[in-house]
């Protein structure tokens, strides 16, 4: 695809093989593969990342970084992807999962009541959790084989797309050469 855009939008290798918090995974950030920007690593970043990103659980970028390394795809990319869900977006992505897991578990809609404390928060997740977590992988696993599919396709179309203007050119190449087509 675009790898020239992809490699000026990303961090170098070295710069994140320093960052302070991946250190801990010492030398295992050296193998190529966390590195490469071909159609299996990046696809796969996708689906790590994607898959991270939909799940209420702290650290996800450490996360995303640990799966990127056991599965061997693209680091970076993975590890980005994870701030689809940040502060701005956590409360409809939260929401969307709730209702989506309360949808699967027939659950009954709630009155929503908001109060901004600790003993609200804990009361309310006491009730929710169930659903906020299985909602919150099924996003999960749909996003991140969603991604990973897309990715797989889009590449693939644009590899198709570049042999067949190479081909389409062929011939015109031949023809400006001065050489005339046999019969």
């Amino acid at each position: 695809m675009a790898k020239k855009l992809i490699k000026s939008l990303f961090p170098t290798y070295h710069k994140v093989r320093e960052h302070e918090s991946l250190r801990f995974f010492g030398a295992v950030l050296n193998d190529p593969n966390l590195w490469h920007l071909n159609r299996r690593s990046v696809a796969g970043a996708f689906g790590v990342g994607l898959f991270v990103a939909f799940l209420p659980i702290p650290a996800q970028m450490l996360t995303a970084a640990a799966l990127a390394i056991i599965v061997r795809v693209n680091l970076p990319i993975a590890v980005l992807l994870v701030w689809i869900s940040n502060p701005v977006t956590m409360a409809p992505i939260y929401y969307a999962a709730y209702t989506i897991g309360r949808f699967l578990m027939g659950e009954p809609p709630r009155g929503l009541s908001f109060e901004l404390n600790l003993s609200w928060f804990t009361g309310e997740l006491v009730v929710i959790w169930k659903p906020l977590l299985l909602g919150s992988l099924v996003m999960s696993v749909t996003a991140g084989l969603g991604g990973y599919i897309a990715i797989r396709l889009l590449w693939r179309l644009h590899i198709l797309r570049r042999l067949d203007l190479k081909r389409r050119r062929l011939p015109r190449l031949g023809r400006r050469g001065g050489s005339t087509p046999r019969s």
